[in-house]
């Protein structure tokens, strides 16, 4: 194997080229046809976005306790690089989906519903959360840095749980669907994302200037 594709970035690359081609052979759905696969591969992004910010919270969070934990101090520095590498990785993919959901929704519904309080909302925390993240860089304080990214997941989960729902009726129509082909692809392509997400972060992590 080329010293080029051990590379996590070059991985990650490697694995959207394969999520760009099972999009293309996603299931059709009745009602929007072939226009549904943008909707599949918006889903999963903003998923991994979430389930990213989650994890960069969780270690955040672990190093943060190792203060009052003795067990955890020994791992503090992997923790808060890991924290890191998950936030810059989660922002990331929260930035790139919102194109994906301007172009499901031109797709799908023939115009750009701006004024959509949940993308507003999204807007709102890519611009934040980028600045975040450009900050906490910049300063390159472990404990800071892992305090942000919790304290932005916290944000994050306390203003979509108080959003209207529009164009995002809960619960998810593809889980509640009952189509097991549809529910099957959706799960496979979220995998694929989440594994893409995992090399995506390797490479933030070896970039990291503390917890080697």
């Amino acid at each position: 194997m080329s010293r080029y594709t051990k590379s996590p970035l070059a991985r990650f690359l490697i694995v959207l080229a394969f999520i760009v081609l099972l999009t293309l052979f996603g299931p059709e759905e009745k009602s929007l046809g072939s226009n549904v696969r943008i909707v599949y591969l918006h889903g999963a992004w903003v998923m991994t976005a979430e389930v990213t910010f989650l994890a960069a919270a969780l270690t955040g969070l672990l190093a943060l306790a190792g203060v009052v934990a003795p067990p955890l101090r020994r791992w503090q520095p992997a923790l808060h690089a890991w924290s890191a590498a998950l936030g810059r990785t989660g922002i990331v993919f929260w930035v790139t989906y919102l194109p994906l959901s301007l172009w499901a929704m031109q797709a799908n519904w023939n115009g750009l519903f701006l004024a959509e309080p949940r993308f507003r909302l999204a807007l709102t925390f890519a611009v934040v959360g980028v600045l975040l993240q450009i900050g906490l860089w910049l300063l390159s304080l472990p404990r800071l840095t892992s305090a942000g990214n919790l304290l932005f997941f916290l944000a994050l989960r306390i203003a979509f749980s108080r959003a209207q729902d529009v164009m995002h009726p809960p619960p998810s129509p593809i889980f509640k669907s009952g189509l097991w082909n549809i529910i099957a692809f959706f799960v496979a392509l979220n995998l694929l994302t989440w594994v893409a997400a995992w090399f995506l972060t390797r490479w933030w992590r070896g970039t990291a200037d503390y917890g080697r």
